[in-house]
């Protein structure tokens, strides 16, 4: 088993420092992006974990303290399902931090029964897409202000599968889970492609990556015939390790195309869907109208 998963890791490795660089990664405590807080945090750079349940994110906050030996991180409370908690989070950030080099918008929800977030947004769309663009869009000018940077979605391969439902981007009118998550991802890719466009002329960058099939805490939603497809293909999976290689290397690697979406460390070529720019553009509306914002 172990050589059939390591057919699947990748080989790619970096000595690249991150000393005197400050690091936002959300959903921090677990999976992935723990992962990626202890390999960054080894690397020197300040790492501020956002999480959810604080009560995880404390303990996983000693794990990695632990495991990097480096001792500057902090957790803080971030609840991207609230856009109240992003709004604090963000002062807070913008009121304490003199500069944030890398932003890794990592947290997310898979497959989950039908629900909706504090503002009433369909649960998936609302956390892995909304909560994330609001918290760029907040923190931005802090990101620009510490330029050379990187803002780093974490999307999926299912965004394959996605599209866009902007007459019903809630999922009021029906609801299939599977559908919403790839909507999300999707979401996360053509965020990326407008972000991206929109700082050119910055001396910040914008990526989107899929991590690998990785057995995270993202697979309790699944039902019991998912279930049993994910067990016969967990051979075939990455760790938290192996799943977070992908985001570290669009963190530290230096020469990576603005706007390029990843997989295995390495370039990958996305959907026809994602290349859409002017779905890309009516989604970026459409969120600014949700979010109340003005981002031209």
């Amino acid at each position: 088993m172990q050589s059939i998963r390591r057919f699947f890791r990748s080989s790619w490795s970096s000595s690249q420092r991150l000393d005197g660089k400050t690091v936002v990664i959300t959903g921090a405590n677990t999976g992935i992006g723990k992962e990626t807080a202890i390999d960054l945090a080894k690397r020197g750079a300040r790492i501020i974990m956002a999480c959810r349940d604080m009560e995880r994110g404390q303990s996983a906050l000693k794990e990695v303290i632990e495991s990097s030996a480096n001792e500057n991180v902090v957790c803080m409370k971030l609840d991207l399902s609230d856009t109240k908690s992003i709004k604090e989070f963000a002062d807070n950030i913008n009121k304490g931090e003199e500069k944030l080099n890398i932003l890794i918008n990592n947290a997310g929800v898979m497959v989950c029964p039908y629900g909706k977030t504090a503002d009433g947004f369909e649960m998936q769309f609302g956390v892995n897409h909304l909560g994330h663009f609001l918290l760029t869009y907040l923190l931005l000018d802090l990101v620009k202000k510490s330029a050379p940077a990187r803002i780093i979605n974490v999307s999926s391969m299912a965004h394959q599968f996605g599209s866009i439902n902007l007459e019903d981007i809630n999922s009021e009118k029906s609801y299939d889970k599977q559908k919403a998550y790839s909507q999300s991802k999707l979401a996360n890719v053509l965020f990326t492609r407008s972000l991206a466009k929109r700082l050119q002329d910055t001396d910040v960058s914008a990526y989107s990556l899929h991590p690998g099939v990785v057995q995270t805490d993202l697979w309790r939603h699944l039902n019991g015939p998912q279930q049993f497809v994910m067990k016969v293909v967990s051979p075939f999976t990455k760790t938290s390790t192996e799943g977070a290689q992908t985001t570290i290397y669009c963190a530290v690697e230096p020469s990576l195309e603005n706007g390029g979406y990843y997989s295995d460390c390495a370039p990958a070529k996305c959907s026809a869907k994602a290349q859409d720019d002017e779905l890309a553009q009516r989604l970026w509306e459409l969120s600014c109208q949700l979010l109340s914002i003005n981002w031209e």
